[in-house]
């Protein structure tokens, strides 16, 4: 299966010496500030970088899927998955909701700012007692003539520290169906009661800020009500298959970093008089892993191909989210037992890859959420 055309490979040339020059040499220092800083952003914005499936009227590409596969990639091989988190979740885990159900007002003020860089989005969904049930989300507000009055508390919020502009689920009604309640706002950064409580000190994705957030009788106006008021949960179900096939693309092409590193690693250290790679226990599992990156490969590229398309394809992105994120933990744990001590120290690749990417066997549904949606669509009541 070849999904990628000359455009698609054109732009991931020019996106490869992008990351290589101006992401990969400054990875160590954004880890140890722990953030993104706004320049990236600001520079890829006016490259093109940030915008690509947005409509042209708004500063897009107005490219296809398959180029943001390709996005997605190439930032996964600049050996920092905080990079890449902060950047997907700008593109593609929060501001597609405004240019999918949002008011031409509301994209007019916001999506030139979101393409070229000078808004960073942020994603404020979970909270503290609510991981994947997003019925159960207790944040709350509640309509006060012209404006919204929004009062909660949100947790894992990435680019929560330093962002520009939230995308928040609360609910809005008390009464009626559960999946009926709940409604999207956008909340600029500096609204008056939007607080950050705590920056979150996390194992690994140390580049990419996550915030607990307060809401404290927020008010927003009422055009700032995203999409149809009380459609909040399916808007953003909807959204959640994008959400997840990013999260494997990602996984597989940071998976294919570290073996690629550790073949090279192999090649070149030596261990009684010969190179780690002509043994055979090591080249076995060379192999395994191998096969795991090219599975997950496959499985994710269909699933994207139906996702491009238009089809129903819940189960096969539950399935590659699934394998694809499963697979790279244990790249990640075989890439480090390989690299013997250096995999146990932090500056080489494999262990911040190990640390980075097993966020992802929880974050944008778990695993173990994954084989719910899984076994319920093969085994419906």
């Amino acid at each position: 299966m070849k999904p990628f055309k000359d455009h698609h490979e054109l732009f991931r040339a020019t996106l490869r010496r992008f990351v290589e020059a101006e992401i990969t040499p400054h990875v160590d220092e954004w880890e140890e500030d722990g953030l993104v800083p706004r320049s990236l952003f600001k520079q890829m914005g006016e490259l093109g970088f940030l915008g690509v499936e947005y409509a042209e009227d708004y500063g897009g590409s107005g490219a296809d899927f398959w180029m943001t596969v390709v996005l997605a990639e190439e930032l996964a091989r600049c050996r920092a998955g905080g990079v890449a988190f902060s950047i997907i979740v700008h593109t593609d885990m929060s501001s597609p909701w405004l240019s999918r159900i949002g008011t031409p007002e509301q994209k007019a003020r916001h999506l030139p700012g979101i393409i070229g860089g000078e808004t960073v989005c942020a994603l404020a969904i979970t909270e503290p007692g609510t991981g994947s049930d997003m019925a159960g989300i207790e944040t709350r507000a509640r309509r006060d003539g012209d404006e919204w009055i929004i009062s909660g508390a949100k947790t894992f919020t990435t680019n929560g520290v330093y962002g520009d502009l939230y995308f928040v689920a609360a609910r809005s009604r008390d009464e009626g169906p559960t999946h009926a309640q709940l409604s999207q706002f956008l909340v600029p950064a500096g609204t008056p009661g939007l607080s950050v409580a705590s920056k979150l000190r996390k194992t690994g994705m140390l580049s990419s800020d996550t915030a607990e957030l307060v809401f404290d009788e927020v008010r927003v106006p009422t055009e700032n009500l995203l999409g149809e008021e009380g459609r909040g949960f399916y808007q953003l179900a909807s959204g959640l298959q994008r959400e997840r096939l990013l999260a494997a693309v990602l996984s597989v092409s940071a998976s294919q970093q570290a073996l690629d590193d550790t073949l090279a690693y192999l090649r070149q250290r030596q261990a009684f008089g010969k190179s780690l790679a002509e043994f055979q226990a090591l080249r076995h599992r060379i192999a395994d892993m191998a096969t795991q990156v090219a599975a997950a490969r496959q499985l994710t590229y269909h699933a994207a191909g139906m996702f491009a398309d238009g089809e129903d394809c819940v189960t096969e992105v539950s399935m590659a989210k699934l394998f694809a994120t499963e697979a790279a933990n244990q790249i990640a744990y075989e890439a480090v037992q390989m690299h013997g001590g250096y995999g146990y120290v932090r500056e080489t690749p494999v262990e911040r890859f190990a640390r980075d990417y097993r966020l992802w066997t929880i974050a944008a549904g778990s695993s173990e959420m994954m084989r719910e949606i899984i076994s319920k669509r093969l085994l419906p009541k």
